[in-house]
């Protein structure tokens, strides 16, 4: 279900939004061009995905002299995403990081990670790396010229996107 608000939002909807704020539920939500993108945390699936592959594209990481971080801000105030892991060249970025080297989005049911892609584009990433615990598999996405492109793993961490999906416990 999706709602869009015409004008600015009824108090009680700034009301709900300053609740998740102060109980730290917001920690996913995005600003699209200054439209607000409520988002829930991840299911137990996610979750599960997410962190086995940070400990698998960690050492790769580090090799590359890339530092991981986990939910972190792309953009700027007012227009920002949140990727579920992203890797950088240098450390003390704060609260925002203009870009990132690679993004790593888990899939959920309904989320909306493909379309954030032309967003990623413009900021400058230079691979995104899309992972689906549901059908089980694993898409890296290239630069190009006008967009991401297919590709068959990751230049930068030198790890293909079939050994990582194979290097990946599914859950059931």
């Amino acid at each position: 279900m999706r709602t869009t608000f015409v004008m600015d939002p009824p108090p009680i909807v700034e009301d709900w939004l300053a609740q998740r704020r102060a109980l730290g539920q917001d920690r996913y939500d995005e600003v699209w061009e200054g439209e607000y993108h409520v988002s829930p945390g991840p299911t137990d699936r996610h979750g599960d995905v997410d962190y086995q592959v940070v400990g698998i594209l960690g050492p790769q990481a580090r090799a590359a002299s890339l530092h991981g971080r986990t939910a972190g801000n792309i953009g700027r105030p007012g227009d920002f995403r949140v990727p579920d892991q992203l890797y950088v060249r240098d450390r003390g970025g704060g609260l925002w990081h203009t870009t990132a080297v690679i993004v790593v989005e888990v899939l959920s049911p309904g989320d909306e990670s493909r379309h954030k892609l032309g967003f990623y584009f413009r900021a400058g990433v230079e691979e995104v790396l899309l992972v689906d615990p549901d059908q089980r598999t694993v898409e890296w996405l290239m630069r190009g010229r006008d967009g991401f492109e297919p590709a068959d793993g990751s230049a930068i961490l030198d790890i293909s996107s079939v050994d990582l999906a194979a290097a990946i416990d599914w859950p059931i």
